[in-house]
């Protein structure tokens, strides 16, 4: 804990009390003073005597002498032993060994039955079945050589005759229906069938419609007046702020008469007879913060050492 106050080093580390000790009074021993196995020092040792390889003879075994697991026994013969083991099992056979009337019969190749139990099979054999005899088809159709061309825009070059040239009426359409019009209108016995209970828009005829064709169009006797079009001596002129594109021209300035009523001093001066300046306006000050002015008023030249430092652990 420092002068200023503050939390204890016990405050700090959280414990109710101080720690015991685990020895009092022990003198410090530094690590190299420390005495290990102090027998393994004293006397002989074990002295092993270098290692050993291993080889065809006793020196890399712990036995001087070689014992062998068994100790007089005789000598086996395999081949002796598996003849002994044939005769044993052909003692159990009734009579003698089977014989084939003849040799095994190898296939002399792909599709032979030499050497099988069935023989030979009918469906398989490559014999020819028996067919009719042949008989010769007739002859093709002679005709004469081909003529040369490919056939589009050529005559007499296909097999059939060429079709002759039918000519046809120019607008035939028109003509037959131009016909059922005129047979039509020669069936007809009267004019067009007109109702006259059919509604209309007055009460009476129209009296300026008429189903009369109108009478030629009379020719006027004469030309009417020459007129001619206004066309002005030269091209238009575009305002230029000098009325150049007016028929009057820019008027003449004219002296104002109306003088003004109140011209503003040069220079203002005081009572005193010196030049007026105005007073200036507000400027800013430095303003220190709320916090800043509480730390101040707690803590200030006066009180600033006997103030207690607060820390928090």
């Amino acid at each position: 804990m420092t002068d200023k106050g503050g939390k204890t080093d016990m405050e700090r580390v959280g414990l109710f009390s101080e720690m015991t000790y685990t020895t009092i009074g022990d003198k410090y021993r530094r690590p190299g003073d420390i005495e290990f196995n102090l027998s393994a020092t004293k006397g002989k040792q074990v002295l092993p005597g270098g290692s050993k390889l291993p080889s065809s003879l006793q020196h890399g075994y712990f036995n001087n002498k070689f014992d062998r697991i068994m100790e007089g026994e005789a000598h086996t013969d395999p081949v002796k032993i598996r003849r002994q083991q044939r005769l044993k099992e052909s003692q159990k056979n009734i009579g003698k060994a089977f014989l084939p009337s003849n040799g095994e019969k190898k296939p002399s190749g792909l599709g032979s039955h030499y050497g099988t139990l069935g023989g030979p099979v009918s469906a398989l054999s490559p014999t020819e079945k028996p067919r009719k005899a042949h008989k010769a088809s007739g002859k093709n159709f002679l005709t004469n050589p081909g003529k040369k061309g490919t056939g589009y825009g050529y005559l007499s070059v296909t097999i059939g005759q060429y079709n002759k040239y039918e000519g046809d009426a120019y607008e035939k359409g028109k003509d037959i229906s131009k016909k059922e019009q005129e047979a039509h209108r020669k069936a007809l016995k009267g004019g067009a069938f007109r109702l006259n209970m059919h509604p209309n828009a007055l009460f009476d005829g129209n009296p300026y419609r008429s189903d009369k064709s109108l009478p030629p169009m009379k020719k006027g006797a004469g030309k009417g007046p020459d007129v001619k079009p206004f066309k002005p001596s030269s091209p238009s002129k575009q305002p230029g702020g000098m009325k150049a594109g007016t028929f009057d021209t820019y008027p003449s300035h004219s002296n104002d008469p109306y003088g003004l009523k109140y011209k503003r001093p040069v220079n203002v001066v005081n009572k005193t007879g010196k030049t007026f300046m105005p007073s200036t306006g507000p400027k800013s000050a430095p303003i220190s913060s709320v916090l800043q002015q509480n730390v101040i008023k707690s803590i200030n030249a006066q009180n600033y050492r006997q103030v207690r430092g607060i820390t928090y652990g």
